[in-house]
């Protein structure tokens, strides 16, 4: 299955959760709104001055250039007189426009004052500097749509609006395993380590990929191999998690006991994507929790993590992030690739005179964790492309655009 139909699949056959509940704005951040927000008022709910000047009435303006002063208006602190003719306010920005003032006389125009008379310069006074009630929002607008992700810029429109409270999705509960007898924790010191065993940084990087997702993540640990010892592990984390993810057990080894587990316990929907690295990627369910199978290789596992795990957790959460950013950029390196499957190369990118150029970051596979140290994108080889030569123009993911930020 090709990356794009995996992700069409994702889409139609899991549902976000249902359930809601309130919580307070200052709690809000990363929350996914499930409903629509409607504001109660305008902004601004008055006339207000958009500079620092005096309020006057334009009929005044056109007789003559010298007024009464008879009070000010601050921001918070309006003027509550009354206007009459040949009258003018001090007004400051943001202030209440006085009633019965329509215009507001730049302060640079003063020609001279003293404490009750002003004079301004002979100048067209052209545009009002009164920003009307609702000229931001009006109200009855819809401010925020029902998923949005809260973030800082959002929040602040809802402050601006008097939103106390708002109702969000619930936040899924997903489950984090790695499986493989290789595999030890990294609370045991490397001079602890025995033959032909690994530290375990798969369930440790996909939960930091998953970190800014609002989620509720489960650190499951690591399986053995050992068929039994997963099915016990999977159906009980299926009855805790709305979601498994899991790395290592999907490919055809002896030792891959995640896919049948998944097909004995429940449905697998599809193994096995067209891209590489990541090739060996599972999706089924167990009852009402779906499980997506990540490769064990640790370079395969962040690739799909990236394409397939964030979209599906961010779905499951009740939102759609924007598709991955995706940049056109100049080979600076000679690609080597093979048709037939979609690659995802680790890249890193720099500006030129304004220009994206790309080369990868060394030899490319997929356990070799340390091509992404330095790099700052995937670059996307089409399944059909054959080696690329240095100078051609490739396609390049950032990972700014890949990440889930709140």
């Amino acid at each position: 299955m090709t990356l794009e139909k995996a992700l069409a699949a994702l889409s139609t056959l899991i549902q976000p959760l249902a359930a809601t509940h309130e919580v307070p704005l200052s709690e809000a951040r990363g929350r996914v709104l499930a409903e629509d927000v409607v504001t109660a008022l305008p902004l601004p709910p008055f006339p207000a001055s958009a500079m620092d000047g005096y309020a006057v009435k334009s009929e005044d303006w056109t007789q003559g250039r010298t007024f009464n002063l008879i009070g000010q208006a601050l921001a918070g602190h309006p003027f509550t007189g009354t206007l009459a003719a040949g009258d003018c306010v001090r007004i400051f920005t943001g202030a209440q426009v006085p009633v019965g003032a329509d215009r507001v006389v730049l302060q640079e125009w003063v020609k001279a004052l003293d404490e009750r008379t002003i004079t301004f310069d002979a100048v067209s006074a052209g545009e009002s500097y009164i920003r009307p009630v609702g000229n931001d929002v009006a109200q009855g607008e819809i401010i925020a749509v029902a998923g949005t992700r809260l973030g800082p810029i959002t929040i602040g429109s809802l402050a601006a609006s008097g939103i106390a409270q708002v109702t969000v999705r619930q936040r899924p509960v997903i489950g984090v395993f790695s499986s493989g007898d290789e595999l030890i924790d990294i609370s045991v010191p490397p001079s602890a380590l025995q033959p032909g065993q690994i530290y375990d940084s798969n369930r440790r990087t996909v939960m930091e990929l998953l970190r800014n997702l609002p989620l509720e993540i489960l650190d499951l640990g690591c399986l053995n191999d050992d068929p039994e010892t997963i099915r016990t592990a999977l159906q009980q984390a299926a009855s805790r998690c709305d979601l498994l993810i899991t790395s290592g057990g999907v490919s055809v080894g002896e030792a891959d006991f995640i896919t049948q587990t998944i097909s004995d316990l429940g449905e697998l929907v599809f193994w096995k994507l067209n891209i590489k690295p990541g090739k060996p990627l599972a999706l089924g369910r167990i009852e009402d929790c779906w499980i997506l199978g990540l490769p064990g290789n640790p370079v395969s596992t962040i690739v799909t993590a990236l394409l397939v795990g964030i979209p599906l957790a961010a779905h499951l959460a009740g939102f759609s992030p924007e598709p991955p950013l995706r940049i056109s950029a100049q080979l600076d390196a000679p690609l080597g690739h093979q048709p037939g499957r979609a690659e995802y190369q680790r890249g890193r990118y720099w500006l030129t005179k304004g220009e994206p150029k790309v080369r990868h970051t060394g030899e490319q596979g997929s356990n070799r964790l340390s091509t992404f140290r330095h790099a700052n994108c995937l670059i996307e080889i089409p399944a059909e492309s054959g080696d690329i030569p240095s100078g051609a123009r490739v396609t390049i993911l950032p990972f700014v655009g890949l990440m889930a930020e709140a």
